[in-house]
């Protein structure tokens, strides 16, 4: 299986809350290694219970690491299980865990003991390139969010695939990226003058991916807003307005990843 598979699409802490639409994360696997994108609440029952994890026969046991972006509850409510259950109790130490500094430091995310488990915890760091295996990917810059948060550049073979994780808008948010497979955080439909969020609304967004220009964009992570305003049709009326694809997650959506025989490329220089 090589792919992306969205184990939730959820958030906001309603929706997370209420479980409007799940929060399990992404899914990533190519080749021979497999990688768990911000397990947020309720991720280890959606791997559990994925019929298209269940048919490639992958279960928590199979990851070879976990990556977050930043500490919040919807993107880390699952990571200690998660990681208790990629080193089967501890009892085999495996794996690699991506952290931003702050998960692990005062008030942590990350529990003490459950940090001596994996064969390694890696802390993040702003524009640097890491690999896993088979898979390779690099930082941004540290995104505009009130914890320390990073946006993800991929490479898969051919493919670039870039994660644009929460973040406000700012000046130099599109130069970050460089996927022609860009997956975006859409946390509003548009922002409230009653209150501050450090999300993109979808007009920011789009702003935002006419910049990169991708061959695809996949939205995720909605809030109530944009549950409201049927993310499906949101994504098929800015498609036609764009020239590029654009596409709404939904829980269980699955992007496969192109050329997958080809051989892992040094897109980074």
């Amino acid at each position: 299986m090589n792919q992306l598979h969205f184990l939730g699409t959820g958030g906001s802490r309603v929706v997370v809350f209420k479980q409007l639409r799940a929060s399990g994360g992404v899914w990533l696997s190519y080749e021979d290694t497999n990688l768990l994108l911000d397990p947020g609440p309720g991720s280890l029952i959606r791997i559990l219970n994925s019929k298209k994890l269940q048919q490639s026969k992958l279960t928590p046991e199979k990851l070879d690491g976990i990556l977050l972006s930043h500490r919040h509850l919807d993107h880390c409510a699952d990571i200690n299980i998660l990681i208790e259950a990629m080193t089967e109790g501890g009892f085999k130490k495996r794996g690699k865990v991506f952290v931003p500094s702050d998960a692990i430091a005062q008030d942590p995310v990350i529990y003490e003991f459950i940090r001596e488990k994996p064969e390694e915890i890696v802390i993040l760091q702003p524009n640097h390139q890491y690999s896993l295996k088979s898979i390779s990917f690099k930082t941004t810059n540290l995104l505009a969010h009130p914890v320390e948060t990073y946006g993800f550049n991929f490479g898969f073979g051919a493919e670039k695939i870039s994660f644009i994780t929460d973040t406000k808008l700012y000046s130099g948010l599109a130069s970050e990226f460089f996927g022609e497979v860009v997956v975006i955080n859409v946390g509003r439909l548009k922002h409230s003058k009653d209150y501050e969020v450090d999300q993109l609304s979808i007009g920011e967004a789009v702003d935002v991916l006419k910049e990169i220009k991708p061959r695809l964009a996949i939205l995720t992570h909605f809030g109530m807003t944009m549950l409201q305003a049927k993310p499906w049709e949101v994504a098929k009326k800015l498609t036609e307005e764009v020239g590029f694809e654009i596409v709404a997650a939904s829980d269980g959506y699955s992007h496969e990843i192109a050329d997958p025989n080809s051989k892992q490329l040094n897109m980074f220089g």
